[in-house]
């Protein structure tokens, strides 16, 4: 084993949270080593957001030339055929180009980014098995950035048909007919942009309602733009087990009180994500777990001094941008600074058709009916809204206020393209704006944030 002598900063794990701390730390002249078993960018970057917003991205105008069937004359000459090969490829370019950038961030700032699979051995040292070696590092500090990985369902184990993300985002060959199991936003994303490319798709659902962390008015667009692409959704759902066979897998199930089967050829399981805590030393550090997940305080440490923990191994929400927001909390403490994660909003966006963001307090959220004002206007009614598709347009945009000083509380829209408006939103709630604020401000048309403009209007 070679040693690597002491660093300032040690960080495990190089998604978006763990290369945005290296970077941070190694410019304000901290020695810092960046530890990563497989590509810089974490799973947000290879294995989730970007690969399937790439693959949402091509299958909405794949799915939009069919919709401009009725504008042409004699229709579409042809069906489009979708192969699926080809659209990887292009998806496996753009995390190509994103992790080359990465890596030459890393190095621009100085970082010296670690190959391998690191294993906390106590509070500040680390072995580093990697393909030229074992490596050890003594750290100053030590930063648990591990990520998350799909939760997987007993009932349903993975492998072969049963596929996560993971593996849906890097197939081959689309398949005949995809079983989604859990209608939450990477389901009904994945799910959508499958049925878009041509393949049959069946999603279930545990609970009562899709998307169950929104309210029923924000969900009620994308299940009617579920029924428009004739994608079968079916709700209170109970697995009982899955037998595999000739490359088929058949879910038995309870719908509503009747047992029956569901086959397909290819099973994904979204039933969501939990904390990487296992295989990389955690049991060596003595730090404090709660609800599965590593406990924290408001400065991003843990229950052990100069041991800090960012990004999904903390705990919900699950997100890149708050990893991200983390990690420059940590950095600013380790350049000597005084720091404190305390945001006022993080933006939670479901990149389903339409699209749907929502920052800050729902209206149940919010308190007392009697005490909040709510303002919904329709993108029915938005210029800009009317020119993206050929077809209806279904969403709204909401401000929910307290009625006693005017503060905004929340923003939430359904829509097409809503998540462009994300950041107007949280720049307004961590500003403290109030509906004037809004009422008075210039938007420019035509654009969807009329709409937010307009909603601030109709408050006052």
């Amino acid at each position: 084993m070679s040693e690597a002598g002491d660093v300032d900063v040690l960080v495990l794990g190089g998604g978006p949270g763990g290369y945005a701390l290296a970077a941070r730390s190694a410019q304000a002249g901290l020695k810092t080593a960046l530890v990563e078993a497989a590509r810089l960018g974490g799973v947000c970057l290879t294995q989730g957001c970007i690969p399937s917003k790439a693959l949402i991205e091509l299958s909405g105008k794949i799915a939009g030339t069919r919709e401009l069937a009725p504008f042409l004359a004699g229709g579409i000459p042809a069906e489009p055929q979708v192969e699926l090969g080809r659209v990887m490829a292009w998806k496996d370019g753009i995390v190509d180009r994103l992790n080359t950038g990465v890596v030459k961030a890393m190095a621009r700032a100085g970082v010296e980014v670690v190959q391998g699979w690191g294993t906390m051995q106590d509070a500040r040292t680390c072995i580093v098995r990697g393909a030229g070696g074992d490596r050890s590092f003594r750290a100053r500090h030590v930063v648990l950035a591990t990520g998350s990985e799909a939760a997987a369902l007993a009932a349903v184990p993975f492998g072969g048909p049963v596929i996560s993300s993971t593996e849906a985002l890097g197939l081959a060959a689309l398949p005949q007919h995809l079983v989604v199991i859990g209608a939450g936003y990477i389901g009904l994303e994945l799910g959508m942009a499958f049925r878009k490319l041509g393949a049959r798709v069946t999603v279930l659902e545990a609970a009562s309602q899709i998307l169950p962390q929104f309210d029923a008015a924000l969900v009620a667009p994308v299940r009617r733009r579920l029924q428009q692409l004739d994608i079968a959704v079916h709700t209170g759902i109970a697995i009982d087990g899955v037998e595999v066979a000739d490359g088929q897998a058949t879910l038995s199930i309870v719908d509503n009180g009747t047992a029956r089967t569901v086959a397909a050829d290819k099973m994904l399981v979204t039933v969501g994500r939990r904390p990487r805590l296992a295989g990389w030393g955690r049991e060596n550090l003595g730090i404090g777990v709660k609800d599965g997940a590593i406990r924290i305080d408001e400065r991003c440490m843990t229950t052990v001094e100069r041991i800090w923990a960012i990004g999904d191994v903390t705990g919900g929400p699950m997100l890149a941008h708050r990893a991200t927001a983390q990690a420059h909390v940590v950095a600013d403490q380790l350049a000597g600074k005084v720091a404190r994660f305390d945001p006022v909003a993080i933006p939670s966006i479901c990149f389903t058709d339409p699209e749907i963001v929502s920052v800050g307090a729902l209206p149940q959220q919010a308190g007392d009916r009697a005490a909040i004002a709510v303002a919904q206007l329709s993108f029915a009614g938005n210029g800009r809204a009317l020119t993206l598709a050929p077809g209806e347009v279904d969403g709204f945009l909401r401000i929910v206020a307290r009625r006693a000083d005017r503060r905004i509380l929340g923003i939430q829209a359904v829509g097409p393209h809503v998540s462009e408006l994300s950041g107007e939103f949280v720049a307004l709630l961590e500003m403290g704006a109030v509906v004037e604020d809004v009422r008075d401000m210039i938007h420019a048309h035509p654009t969807l944030g009329e709409l937010l403009h307009e909603a601030a209007h109709s408050l006052h």
